[in-house]
Order: C-alpha cells, then structure tokens, then sequence
C-alpha cells in the first residue's frame, strides 16, 4: 500500500478531482514511477480492426519507453496489456477491485502481476462492482498523460475516462473508425468534440511529447546470393545454378525477382547481368 505524500506517491494524482486515499499494488512498481504514461482504453466487444490497433498502439509506444495504462477489461484494453507485454515494455492495469482478486481474471491477470502492475484503490479482499469501474476510470486518465480511445459505443465507460481526462487537463485522442459501424459513434463523437485525431504511434508521441523516437536506419538488405555469383559477368541461369549448387528452376525465380527489382537485366540467348542498381 503507497499513501499521497510517500516517496512513491504518483504526483500526477495530487491534483485531480477526489483523489485516492490509498493505492494497492501487485507486481514491478517501475510502470508506476515512470515519466511518460498514456492510456489506451475502449469497447470490451471490439471489432478485428480495433483490436489490432490496440496491440499495435500498445506495442509501439512500449518500445518507445512509454508505460501503458489501461483497466484490463476485455476488448481493447486487454490487447493494449498484450501489446506492451509483447515488446517487454511497461504496463499497468487499474482495477475495478482489490489486487488480489483481479477482474476478469485469468493468464493476463497473472501475466500482469508478475511483469507488468496492478494498481487498485480498492483493499484487498474487494470484489468488483458495477460502481467501482466509472471511479476507477479517473485513476486511469489521472496517471496518464494522456487517454486514446481506440473504439467505443455511443454510451461507454470509455467515454467517461475521456471526460475525466479532458477535465484534469490530459490531452484526449481518438482513432477514426468506420462510419457504419457502431463501436465508431463514440470515438467520432469525440473526435467532433475536439478530441485529437491520431493515425499512428508516432502522431501520438509527437502531439503529446513533441516528438516521436527516431527509427534505426534499416539495415542494408543482405546481398542476393545470384548478384554477388555475376559478379559483373553474363550468364545463363544453367551456369549460375552449376556456380551455386543449386535448382535451375530455383535460380530462375530468384533471377525473375531481381529483374522486377531493378538489379538484374535479361539480355539476349537467355543470359543475366547485373544493372548498375545490383552493382
């Protein structure tokens, strides 16, 4: 149990509308003291389009060194867990209910206590109730910097958390969804609300942080066994399976392949060398 004013006390909590008294934890307390938190929350019945982008979202911010905050519930934010857990990256659920007895239950919950965080203002021994999940919902949005709600209905506790989070100043994003499908209405409620349209993990990062992390430059695709066998000559697909030990057959789709690359060129009596671009 950690109390406001203790060392490990989220200062993101001391400010927002009838703070906890008291939080439980279960498991690593890194994804509590961490200094970039965002919530992603949403429909516990998603569609295949919400879910993934849920576990893509999740897994990408993760991987940024951001922890993702969510409540566990079936649907979108299970595989918001899942995408941060996926990576290695840092993950804390707020319950609706005591640490102990986690709601719902089963391999994430377990998953969760032992890699990620439970976080509950609820004591040990709580069961959950239907009332205890609006409450919960502003400890989400309260530890976050800011809430991305991925899909919901047109009435949905995702919209409360957003509602919490517009009040205690955290940014609020939404992703589009299709405009025929129900579990769009409320994110595109939002959306026309003000909320902040987002299309990937690096919008999000550059709107709420000021800029996403740089990706690697891609490392150099490995050179094509056939180039490097030219190696500035012309040659038959026969001599170069003869050079290469291998299936003519083989070759010649490896060769079709380099030739809609740009790197080789069919030249006349069936022969092949390299372009200046497989130089």
């Amino acid at each position: 149990m950690i109390e406001p004013g203790g060392a490990s006390w989220p200062a993101s909590l001391e400010h927002i509308d009838g703070p906890p008294s008291a939080l439980w934890l279960r498991g690593r307390p890194e994804p509590l003291a961490s200094e970039r938190r965002v919530a992603i929350v949403g429909t516990r019945a998603p569609t295949p389009y919400g879910e993934a982008q849920a576990l893509r979202f999740g897994a990408a911010l993760a991987e940024a060194g951001v922890t993702v905050v969510s409540g566990m519930a079936r649907g979108i934010d299970q595989a918001a867990h899942r995408g941060a857990l996926r990576v290695g990256g840092d993950t804390l659920a707020v319950l609706g209910s005591g640490v102990d007895r986690p709601w719902p239950s089963g391999p994430l919950a377990s998953e969760l206590a032992e890699r990620g965080l439970l976080v509950s203002e609820f004591p040990p021994g709580k069961t959950p109730r239907p009332h205890h999940f609006p409450l919960r919902n502003r400890i989400i949005s309260g530890l976050s910097d800011a809430v991305l709600v991925v899909e919901a209905a047109a009435a949905s506790g995702s919209l409360i958390t957003a509602q919490w989070a517009a009040d205690q100043g955290r940014h609020v994003l939404a992703l589009p969804g299709r405009v025929d499908h129900p579990m769009s209405r409320g994110t595109h409620r939002l959306l026309r609300e003000g909320a902040q349209l987002v299309e990937s993990p690096e919008e999000l990062l550059t709107e709420v942080y000021g800029s996403s992390p740089q990706a690697a430059p891609p490392e150099p695709a490995p050179r094509s066994a056939c180039v490097s066998a030219l190696r500035g000559e012309t040659l038959t697909a026969d001599d170069l399976a003869g050079r290469l030990g291998r299936e003519v057959a083989e070759v010649l789709v490896e060769l079709v392949g380099l030739e809609l690359a740009g790197e080789v060129v069919r030249c006349p009596g069936g022969l092949w060398r390299r372009t200046e671009r497989g130089l």
